[in-house]
């Protein structure tokens, strides 16, 4: 069988090949070199390349595969990373050897387990089935960066997962996990910072600006894979979901080959039941709808199919454009799918562009968009198109049906594929902890439950506050 390995699987330039037509290639071999930012490629497969082109190799894989794999090698830990090519494989895809050259002088590595977007579930699947070898990748990440403490991120929903990551941290002094709430998107590594750590970064900061590392926990995977088995990175987890034969729940693959065409990938969660709207690689928030010829890459997590889209013909359509959601071009396919006709076009009030990309002033906690809701209303939409985070379509319902405004989700075929609630109100109750100071002096809780936001801050005595939200 051929497979098509992309070129660019990473933040920066594609990839140079290093391989020519006819040439014989053994699992994990390295087949292209960056030419600048990015990380090596190698071969998922053992055998023969086809054919080279600006975009992709293309290798004709054998019948039969082995196990066994060409091992990387590396003076130090920068170097095996470097060479093993790991990116953040969720969805980033920044060379993991540069973000971890740092010296955090006794900060945190932040592991990134919030499988913040909805639908997906590989990265908590990961934490149940091998939290050993993540935990091995976070140690090497913790010394490597000097940090004293390392700190999984996870939604407090996820309790198998936090019972056995409960169970494995009670002898570990300096690790520990810290619960999220159920909102998106609190896996925004701004916003992991400020849930675990308090710090509420500008921007345009790093988490370094608090002295920590963001990681997917995948990626922490990878790293002990790299550094311990000299592995390189050619295989994947991914969540495939939707409009499927064997039911609508998640079902997860773990060491997917990349290249893997995500036909094949649906193929082995059971076909298509019958007609669909669109496939999406990625999450229903952040993903683009994909052909089923499409391989997947480092940072491929989720395989969605879609019910068919609503039909909005004749109707007017605002477009509200979210850091946390679609871009301009994946609102107006939206639209266009839905055979609306695309009226005014505006940001959500907390992004500000950064360097071409928008970024929240403050991922999932919205000031209110009714100003934009009656912007809409003036330019003669009778319906508005969405795709912000779960506080900010909140704020949106609060005043767009009062305008007699029609709120629809870039989410909403997905919710409905599945028989997911809508994004629309905050209803559920939601909670969580985190620490204010780096002391662990204060502690505060946060839950929104029924319209109401309710805060308990908590010094020697408690402080309770409720605001509507």
């Amino acid at each position: 069988m051929k497979y098509k390995i992309l070129l660019k699987q990473h933040i920066g330039a594609p990839c140079t090949s290093t391989v020519k037509e006819g040439q014989r290639v053994k699992r994990g071999a390295l087949i292209a070199s960056p030419t600048g930012l990015g990380a090596p490629i190698h071969s998922p497969f053992s055998g023969t390349v086809d054919s080279v082109s600006d975009e992709a190799i293309f290798i004709e894989a054998d019948e039969t595969q082995s196990e066994e794999y060409e091992k990387i090698s590396g003076e130090n830990v920068t170097d095996l990373l470097a060479a093993s090519g790991a990116v953040g494989m969720g969805g980033a895809g920044f060379p993991t050897h540069i973000k971890c050259n740092v010296d955090l002088k006794g900060g945190y590595i932040l592991v990134n387990a919030a499988e913040c977007e909805p639908l997906l579930g590989h990265n908590i699947a990961q934490l149940e089935s091998n939290l050993e070898k993540t935990l091995e990748g976070l140690k090497i990440l913790m010394k490597h960066c000097n940090a004293a403490e390392g700190i999984f991120a996870i939604k407090a929903k996820h309790e198998k997962a936090v019972a056995i990551l409960d169970k494995a941290l009670k002898d570990e002094k300096s690790i520990k996990y810290h619960l999220l709430p159920d909102l998106y998107p609190m896996g925004e590594e701004r916003a992991v910072v400020r849930e675990v750590l308090g710090k509420l970064l500008l921007p345009t900061d790093l988490p370094s600006a608090a002295d920590a590392v963001v990681i997917n926990a995948e990626t922490v995977l990878r790293v002990a894979e790299a550094v311990n088995d000299k592995r390189p990175v050619i295989t994947k987890n991914v969540s495939v979901a939707g409009k499927l034969k064997k039911g609508k729940d998640t079902q997860v693959f773990m060491n997917v080959p990349i290249g893997t065409t995500v036909g094949r990938l649906i193929e082995m969660a059971g076909g298509i039941d019958g007609e669909y709207g669109e496939i999406i690689m990625g999450g229903p928030f952040t993903g683009h709808s994909v052909d089923p010829d499409t391989p997947i890459t480092k940072t491929t997590g989720g395989i969605i199919v879609t019910d068919a889209f609503e039909d909005l013909s004749g109707k007017r359509v605002g477009l509200l454009l979210c850091a946390c959601g679609g871009n301009e071009e994946r609102m107006r396919e939206i639209a266009g799918r839905m055979n609306g006709t695309v009226g005014l076009i505006q940001k959500c009030k907390q992004a500000v562009e950064v360097k071409g990309t928008l970024k929240c002033e403050n991922p999932g906690n919205c000031p209110g968009q009714a100003e934009k809701c009656l912007n809409f209303k003036k330019d003669g939409c009778t319906d508005i198109l969405i795709g912000n985070c779960s506080d900010c379509t909140n704020t949106v319902m609060g005043s767009a049906p009062k305008l007699g405004l029609t709120v629809h989700h870039q989410t909403d075929h997905v919710m409905d594929t599945v028989g997911h609630e809508r994004m629309r109100h905050l209803t559920k109750s939601k909670q969580v902890q985190a620490d204010i100071t780096s002391s662990g002096d204060y502690e505060m809780t946060r839950i929104i439950e029924g319209g109401m936001l309710k805060i308990r801050i908590k010094e020697g005595k408690n402080i309770h506050i409720e605001l509507p939200c």
